[in-house]
């Protein structure tokens, strides 16, 4: 298959651009800043020469917009806004325009849309959507807009062609270095993996093969449209995430975070406590649903084998 991913140059399309390619599919990216033979100009918010690689093929991955790892200033937070639902509505545009358009436009979203929660988990239809939360910042509000609004664009593009499924993805964890894994397994051999703000908070994460083969499942599943959650089944408090972490990792203690301790980590590490202390607790119904079966369910068994993967890649590098 030909596979167009738009932003597929960061962690998560660094992680589906080396499956896909293994497995033998022309993966072509679209990029501000192109390096490699297989990458190609785009701007993110006008349609353009791009385009040409859309028409005639077989599945589009939008991964495009600004990082989340920044502060969550208002000008951040209205970058993160306008990148990702710019770059959705440019991509359907360049499929609506197409002669011969993709059977299948799988567009990122993120697990972040659902409420700040303890009590129960969140699936596609029981979950809560957030933003009305009490006691919590303002501001994760415009999150969970930045959500709805870039999953808007893409519902709204006129593509009666094209099967359009949204990924509200959980955290993607890859041995890569700079991944979100990578920055955690950091923290954790410093001795700084412990509970943060007491620790309750869940954490949704997603081993990188299974999101890879959630992806491939999505691309073959034609009856699968609309929002998907990827995430594992096993979504855990932060102080047991953390645990598991330094017992994979051969790390026996972790210092605990108090809330304005974890405010100076994310400013020196200009990042946000949202990512932090959100309680982010979503499981996979309609991946479950529909028969996927995930190989890395839990996260001990996930962070032993992403453990054993950093180490072997650092030592084949040295």
């Amino acid at each position: 298959m030909k596979i167009v991913i738009p932003g597929g140059t960061g962690q998560v399309g660094t992680v589906l651009d080396r499956a896909l390619t293994a497995a033998g599919h022309e993966v072509v990216i679209l990029t501000r800043s192109p390096h490699g033979e297989r990458e190609v100009a785009w701007d993110g918010e006008t349609l353009g020469a791009w385009a040409d690689v859309v028409d005639g093929s077989d599945v589009v991955i939008n991964l495009a917009g600004r990082s989340v790892s920044c502060r969550y200033t208002e000008t951040n937070l209205q970058a993160m806004m306008d990148s990702r639902v710019r770059s959705a509505r440019v991509v359907g545009e360049a499929i609506e325009a197409a002669a011969r358009p993709p059977k299948v436009w799988l567009q990122m979203s993120t697990a972040t849309v659902y409420a700040h929660r303890f009590d129960a988990a969140n699936d596609e239809a029981s979950g809560v959507v957030g933003g009305a939360e009490p006691d919590v910042p303002g501001y994760w509000g415009f999150s969970v807009e930045i959500a709805k609004a870039w999953e808007a664009a893409q519902e709204q593009a006129r593509t009666p062609d094209t099967r359009k499924v949204a990924l509200r993805s959980a955290m993607v964890m890859s041995p890569d270095r700079a991944g979100v894994f990578d920055v955690l397994l950091k923290l954790a051999r410093l001795g700084l993996g412990g509970p943060v703000a007491g620790g309750a908070q869940y954490v949704s994460w997603i081993h990188d093969r299974d999101f890879v083969r959630a992806v491939e499942f999505l691309v073959e599943r034609d009856d699968l449209t609309g929002p998907v959650n990827l995430a594992a089944p096993g979504p855990l408090p932060q102080r047991a995430f953390m645990r598991a972490l330094r017992r994979a990792r051969g790390v026996p203690v972790g210092l605990p975070a108090t809330k304005w301790m974890a405010e100076l980590g994310a400013f020196a590490l200009r990042s946000d406590t949202e990512l932090l202390l959100k309680s982010r607790r979503v499981v996979p119904g309609r991946l479950l649903d529909a028969g996927f079966t995930f190989e890395h369910p839990e996260w001990p068994g996930a962070a032993a084998d992403l453990v054993r993967r950093v180490r072997t890649a650092r030592k084949s590098a040295n």
